[in-house]
């Protein structure tokens, strides 16, 4: 390599160059890390994993994620397929996704149990080693628990050779069994091989709600390596409670009495719902709750009393007249949200029980409210403004909550570019004509990536400005906006008709029109244009999307625009499968081809790991690439080569003097 001695350095690239220095003092120490960073560019592509819509299923979720949609079976098909039987593998994997629960139960059933561990430590290296192919061995070691990084380590890599270093790899294993740390050193190797097998995680939105446990989903999300975020509604309704936000807090608590799902309230995040259980019962003991009947499935009809549904039901009123009124402040409040039309409270004729929309006349199925003042209807009353304050200030002192709408700010974003994809949760609003639809929320009129910039930035304002400051309630009212606001980018939708559902019978009065999006993007013309919004054009680029479950039932593709977009809603939530009839897509994306996966419902825990039950899904490759991808043509390729290209300049400056080398003594 011939390096020009007689360059010059401008100023900037000196006092760059010279803090670059101090990271890579020598020339050595510059070259070693130039080779190593050549190295990993010429590596292949690691496995991109996309998951969308689960909304507190976390059973299903933990399986999934455990599994890698399939892939750590396919690994196990190709290493093994023609040495272990079926059985074997099912076995092996159901090891893989819960280590520590499945050796509790292989202690209690082998009768040879040293025997067993030593074949599936074999059995584990070799897969461990299999996979590791694809990274760096600085990789590999950065996976696996400090106490037991050396034994894997070396038991990985004297896997490969034979004679002497072979004696040594049984040495070790033999070893691990008579002190008992064999089963530590298998849920260990477990855990590196499903680091190894997903190298990016993408959630596309909506984690909250519906299911009954997104705090462990959030918990699970914490712990793994690689993931970010792309806020759905329903996250960013979490986010706004967490932040304050009386009216997301009430939607909150309405939508989870609602479907049943208090488990997640009470015990994921401690909050007491006490306040409200008293006040329901004083305020509305004689109301009709006909209309508030909560959402009973399954098993869980026989698991309440009649008092206890009675309850549930005034609570669900009591919280739902509430969020009407808040709603209402926060449309008057916020003209340039163009909601006027949703201002309903006022428009309730109490003698006629009914009310007027869109200039139209609809009997009302209850106007039972004992807590509206017709003559100022969107005023709380003393108590219910008690009841919500006290609530709130639960969401925003409930330390596990808090924790993990941090993470949601610092992992998430609106959309996210990833080596040639746009991911989003709901949708680019677009006009009916194929247009970008433009907003002037903000003082300001934008559109597409534009638009999208600022709502990220201004729903970062109700987490993080001042408390009680202009641009906080500002931030926090946009949050309302974009979870429930006409055409939000995240909702999607014209209008959101709680209202209606409520207390109007004529269902056509129930619709919630979608944005043209929803049209458009079965066009591929479009989808190409609305890549170049973002900057992305090509043969493999795709939007990848969520938030409207796919109606398999109906034979609906999840494949729109001639490929060039996937929507990855199957319909995780139970409340949502009888619609889909499905039970969610993932899709893959390695160094060769593109895979979406259909799931079926998920059996559970307890049969996963007792019949090794798995969740049955068909995988679609729908994209190949021409050749394999390595991480020079990914973006974290493109970084690591703008580091090479200072690296050599580095080297360069050294060289020629411009800068000096620092050896240490």
């Amino acid at each position: 390599m011939h390096l020009d001695n007689k360059r010059t350095f401008t100023p900037e690239q000196l006092h760059y160059l010279r803090l670059l220095a101090k990271q890579y003092p020598t020339v050595q120490e510059a070259a070693t890390e130039v080779i190593r960073l050549q190295a990993i560019l010429n590596l292949p592509k690691g496995t991109e994993h996309f998951m969308s819509d689960i909304h507190g299923e976390h059973e299903a979720f933990l399986h999934i994620l455990n599994s890698a949609s399939g892939e750590v079976k396919e690994k196990l098909v190709e290493l093994f397929g023609n040495s272990m039987t079926q059985r074997d593998r099912n076995d092996l994997a159901t090891l893989i996704y819960y280590p520590a629960a499945k050796l509790g139960l292989v202690a209690d059933e082998q009768e040879d149990l040293e025997e067993w561990y030593r074949l599936t430590i074999h059995r584990l290296v070799e897969l461990c080693r299999y996979v590791s192919t694809k990274h760096t061995r600085r990789k590999v070691r950065s996976f696996m628990p400090p106490d037991y990084e050396l034994i894997i380590d070396e038991l990985i890599h004297l896997a490969e050779e034979g004679g002497s270093r072979r004696d040594q790899y049984e040495n070790i294993i033999n070893t691990s069994i008579q002190i008992g740390q064999a089963a530590n050193i298998i849920q260990a190797i477990s855990e590196v091989i499903k680091n190894l097998v997903v190298d990016k995680l993408h959630i596309v939105g909506d984690i909250f709600d519906r299911g009954p446990r997104a705090d462990i989903v959030m918990d699970s999300l914490m712990k793994t390596n690689n993931v970010d975020i792309q806020w759905g509604n329903h996250d960013v309704l979490w986010m706004g409670a967490a932040s304050g936000s009386r009216t997301l807090v009430a939607t909150v608590l309405s939508n989870s009495i609602r479907y049943n799902n208090l488990d997640v309230i009470e015990t994921g995040y401690g909050i007491s719902l006490r306040p409200l259980s008293i006040f329901a019962n004083e305020v509305y003991r004689d109301c009709d709750t006909r209309q508030f009947q909560v959402k009973l499935t399954g098993s869980d009809a026989d698991q309440y009393t009649e008092k206890d549904k009675l309850l549930s039901a005034r609570m669900y009123k009591a919280i739902t007249i509430i969020l009407f009124k808040l709603e209402g402040q926060k449309l008057l409040r916020r003209p340039e949200f163009g909601m006027a039309d949703r201002l309903l409270l006022d428009k309730i004729d109490y003698k006629a029980k009914t009310v007027v929309i869109d200039g139209k006349v609809y009997p009302m199925t209850d106007c039972d409210f004992p807590t509206v003042d017709p003559n100022n209807p969107y005023q709380l009353t003393p108590e219910e403004s008690h009841v919500i304050d006290l609530l709130t200030d639960s969401f925003r002192h409930s330390e596990k909550l808090q924790k993990h709408v941090r993470f949601l700010y610092s992992k998430g974003g609106l959309y996210k570019l990833c080596n040639g994809n746009l991911l989003f949760h709901g949708c680019i609003p677009m006009t009916e004509d194929g247009q970008l639809m433009r907003f002037t929320i903000g003082g300001k009129e934008r559109s597409g990536r534009e638009f999208l910039d600022y709502a990220e930035k201004t729903a970062r304002k109700a987490y993080y400005d001042k408390r009680g400051s202009a641009e906080g309630q500002f931030g926090q009212d946009f949050l309302w906006w974009l979870w429930a606001g006409r055409n939000s980018p995240i909702f999607g939708r014209d209008r959101m008709t709680t209202f209606e559902r409520r207390f109007i019978a004529d269902e056509e009065t129930w619709a919630e029109p979608k944005n043209p999006y929803y049209i458009h993007y079965q066009n591929p013309t479009v989808c190409e244009l609305l890549l170049a919004e973002f900057g992305l054009s090509g043969p493999h680029c795709h939007i990848i999307n969520g938030h409207v479950p796919v109606k398999v039932r109906k034979g609906e593709s999840p494949i729109k625009g001639g490929g060039k977009l996937i929507v990855i809603d199957g319909g995780f939530s139970k409340a949502y499968q009888p619609t889909s009839g499905i039970a969610g897509y993932t899709l893959i994306f390695n160094s060769r081809q593109l895979r979406i996966v259909s799931h079926q419902p998920f059996a559970g825990r307890y049969n996963a790991l007792h019949k090794n039950d798995d969740i049955e899904n068909e995988s679609l490759v729908f994209e190949t690439l021409e050749n394999r991808m390595r991480v020079s043509q990914t973006d974290e390729g493109a970084e690591l080569q703008t580091r090479v290209d200072d690296l050599m300049l580095l080297l360069e400056a050294y060289r020629s003097g411009a800068v000096t080398e620092n050896h240490k003594s």
